[in-house]
C-alpha cells in the first residue's frame, strides 16, 4: 500500500513545483494583485450602480417632461375651450343680425374688455363685418385665413385655425371659429375669437421644463405658435423633421448632424402639437461626466493604492532582508541586537531572533559549564569509587561479601547521582535524598525508620556526599544495629539553628552486649563520615555509643550545603 501511495503522490510533485515556480513573484506583485482584486469588483459594481441610477434618473426626467408637455396641452386646451365657451355665450345674443351689428359690437367689446381676445364676424364672402381690434365702422379687408374659414363653413362646427399673419392685427394670430344661424335660419356668419400667438408664450414657459430642455407649441401644419426659445420665428416650420408627422411620446431626431431627444404631446381639441426637445449631448452630459469622474477617481485611487502597496512592499522587503541577515547571524552563533521596524510584526520577529540568539549563547554557556561540571564530578566520582573499592576490599571477608558490599555502595551512589541530575537547577531536597537512600533498607514496618526536619536544599556535590553517608549508616544499621533485628528503630532528625545544619542519626533497640569490644578498625561508613564529610564540608562529627544503639551527631555550616546554588 505504501508503494502504491508513493506512486500516486510522486507524479504530483513536479507539477506543484512548476506551479510554485511560475507563481514566484515579488511581494509588491501580490500586494498590487490583491488591491486590484479589491478595487476592480468595487469599480465595476459602482459602474453598474451608476448606470442604473442614470437610467432611473433619465426615466424620472422623461416622466417629468411628459407631465410638463401634458400640462402645456391642458393649458392650451383650457384657453381654447374658454374661447369656445365665450363664443357660444355670445352666439345667443339676439342682436347677432346684420342690421344691428353696432349694438352687438358694443356688447362684445364690453364682454371682452381686459382679455387677450378680440371678436370678429365674418360672412361667407370672407368679409369682416366688424373687428373689435378697431372701432366699429372702420374699413376692413377680407379675412386672411381663407382656408380655415371655408373649412368652418363646410363643417358647420367649431374650428381652431393654424397660426397666420393677421392683416388687421399686423402680427401672428390664431382664430377660433363658431358658425352661427341668422334669424332667418341661414348659416351665413362665423363668430370668431382671435388671439395673438404671443399670448401662448405662457404655456411654454421654460420654468416648467428640466434644465437643458426647450418647448415649442406648433399648429396643425407644423408652424411655430410659441416657443421657450426667444429667437425661434413664429409662423415658420419647426426646424426638425419630426413635424408635421403625427408622432407622440418619447423619440429621437437628427438635424444637421446633431442628435436630439424629443417628447411630443398632441391636442385633440386644437390639432396642435407640443414638443419638448434637447440635445442628446446635453441630456447625457451629467451621466457622461459621472462616468468620467468615476473613472478618473478609480484610476486615481488605483494609482494611490499601487503606490501605497509598492511602498509597503519595499518596507516589507527591507524588513525581510534584515531578518534574513539576523537569521544568518543566529546560525553563526553571533549576537543579534533587536531592530526597530516600521511594521510591528517584523519588529516582533526581530525581537524574537535577538532573544533566540541570546538564549542560544546562554544555552551554549550553560552547556560548556555543564561539560566542565560533568568532567569535574566524573573525576570526583572516580575518586569516590576508588575509595569505595579500597574500603570494600579491605573490609570484605570473601569475594561474595566484597561484591555485595561494592554493588550496594555503587547503587547508593547511583541514586544520589540520579537525584542530583533530576534536581540540578534548584538543588536536592534533603528529605527526598534521605528517603531515596534509605528506601532499600526500610523493613516491612516502615514506622521503624522515622525522618523529621525542615526543608533544606543541597547542592549537587553535597547531596552526593551526604547520600553516601546515609547509605553507609543504613548499611551498618542493617548489619549490626537497630535494623538487624525485628524491633529496633532509627530516628533521623535534622535542623538548622544559628546558621548550623545539625544532623542526628540515632538507633534504638539494637542488640549490643554491654561488654562488647570496640572494633579494632573503622569501617567504610565511619571513613565516609569522618573523612569525606570532615574534609569536603568541614563537618564536626560526634559518635556516641548508647546502651541500645549508636548515635551520630553531625554539624555543618548551612552555607556549605548550597554553596554552588548561591554561586
Amino acid at each position: 500500500m505504501s508503494d502504491g501511495n508513493d506512486r500516486e503522490t510522486k507524479p504530483g510533485k513536479p507539477w506543484r513545483m512548476r506551479l510554485r515556480a511560475r507563481l514566484r513573484r515579488p511581494l509588491s506583485f501580490y500586494l498590487t494583485a490583491l488591491l486590484f482584486a479589491a478595487i476592480v469588483p468595487s469599480f465595476v459594481f459602482s459602474m453598474i450602480i451608476l448606470k442604473r441610477s442614470t437610467d432611473e434618473q433619465e426615466r424620472v426626467v422623461t416622466a417629468l417632461l411628459k407631465a410638463s408637455t401634458g400640462s402645456v396641452t391642458r393649458v392650451v386646451e383650457r384657453d381654447i375651450d374658454s374661447m369656445l365657451t365665450t363664443l357660444k355665450v355670445l352666439s345667443t345674443d339676439s342682436t347677432v343680425d346684420e342690421s344691428r351689428l353696432e349694438a352687438f359690437y358694443q356688447r362684445a367689446s364690453s364682454a371682452l374688455a381686459g382679455t387677450d381676445s378680440n371678436l370678429l364676424v365674418i360672412d361667407r364672402g370672407h368679409n369682416q363685418l366688424f373687428n373689435t381690434r378697431v372701432p366699429f365702422g372702420s374699413p376692413l379687408s377680407k379675412a386672411s385665413d381663407t382656408e380655415s374659414i371655408e373649412a368652418a363653413f363646410a363643417q358647420g362646427t367649431p374650428l381652431v385655425s393654424n397660426v397666420f399673419f393677421g392683416k388687421t392685427a399686423q402680427q401672428w394670430v390664431y382664430n377660433v371659429y363658431l358658425p352661427i344661424l341668422t334669424p332667418q335660419g341661414n348659416n351665413d356668419y362665423l363668430l370668431t375669437l382671435t388671439q395673438n400667438a404671443a399670448s401662448m408664450a405662457k404655456a411654454v414657459n421654460r420654468d416648467v421644463l428640466s434644465p437643458g430642455w426647450n418647448a415649442t407649441l406648433l399648429d396643425g401644419a407644423g408652424n411655430v405658435i410659441a416657443s421657450s426659445v426667444a429667437d425661434m420665428p413664429v409662423g415658420k416650420p419647426f426646424f426638425m423633421s419630426i413635424v408635421p408627422a403625427l408622432r407622440v411620446g418619447i423619440g429621437e431626431a437628427v438635424h444637421d448632424g446633431v442628435e436630439y431627444r424629443t417628447v411630443t404631446e398632441f391636442s385633440l381639441l386644437t390639432g396642435w402639437k407640443i414638443i419638448a426637445w434637447a440635445k442628446s449631448s446635453d441630456v447625457d452630459a451629467p451621466a457622461v461626466w459621472s462616468y468620467v469622474w468615476l473613472s478618473l477617481g478609480g484610476l486615481l485611487f488605483a494609482g494611490i493604492a499601487v503606490a501605497g502597496s509598492a511602498t509597503i512592499a519595499r518596507f516589507l522587503a527591507q524588513g525581510v532582508k534584515l531578518l534574513a541577515k539576523d537569521a544568518h547571524l543566529l546560525g553563526q552563533g553571533r549576537p543579534i541586537a533587536p531592530r526597530k521596524h516600521i511594521i510591528a510584526e517584523i519588529e516582533t520577529v526581530s525581537t524574537a531572533l535577538a532573544e533566540a540568539a541570546q538564549a542560544r549563547r546562554k544555552a551554549e554557556n550553560e552547556t560548556r559549564f555543564l561539560m566542565r561540571e560533568v568532567a569535574h564530578r566524573s573525576k570526583n566520582q572516580l575518586t569516590v569509587i576508588q575509595s569505595m573499592l579500597n574500603q570494600s576490599l579491605g573490609a570484605a571477608e570473601s569475594r561474595v561479601d566484597f561484591a555485595e558490599a561494592f554493588r550496594r555502595r555503587i547503587t547508593g551512589l547511583a541514586r544520589s547521582t540520579d537525584l542530583m541530575i533530576a534536581n540540578a537547577a534548584q538543588g536536592v531536597d534533603f528529605h527526598e535524598l534521605a528517603q531515596n537512600q534509605l528506601q532499600p533498607f526500610i523493613p516491612d514496618d516502615p514506622k521503624r525508620v522515622r525522618l523529621s526536619g525542615p526543608p533544606v536544599r543541597l547542592d549537587a556535590q553535597v547531596s552526593q556526599t551526604l547520600g553516601m553517608a546515609l547509605h553507609e549508616l543504613a548499611t551498618n544499621a542493617t548489619k549490626y544495629g537497630a535494623l538487624a533485628n525485628g524491633r529496633g528503630m532509627v530516628d533521623l532528625n535534622w535542623s538548622v539553628v544559628d546558621g548550623t545544619f545539625l544532623l542526628v542519626w540515632k538507633e534504638t533497640g539494637a542488640d549490643i552486649a554491654a561488654d562488647a569490644p570496640v572494633p579494632p578498625r573503622k569501617g567504610f561508613g565511619t571513613m565516609v563520615l569522618e573523612r569525606m564529610l570532615g574534609m569536603a564540608l568541614d563537618a564536626k562529627l560526634e559518635r556516641l555509643l548508647n546502651a541500645d544503639g549508636i548515635e551520630w551527631r553531625v554539624k555543618i555550616l548551612a552555607e556549605k550545603l548550597n554553596a554552588d546554588l548561591s554561586a
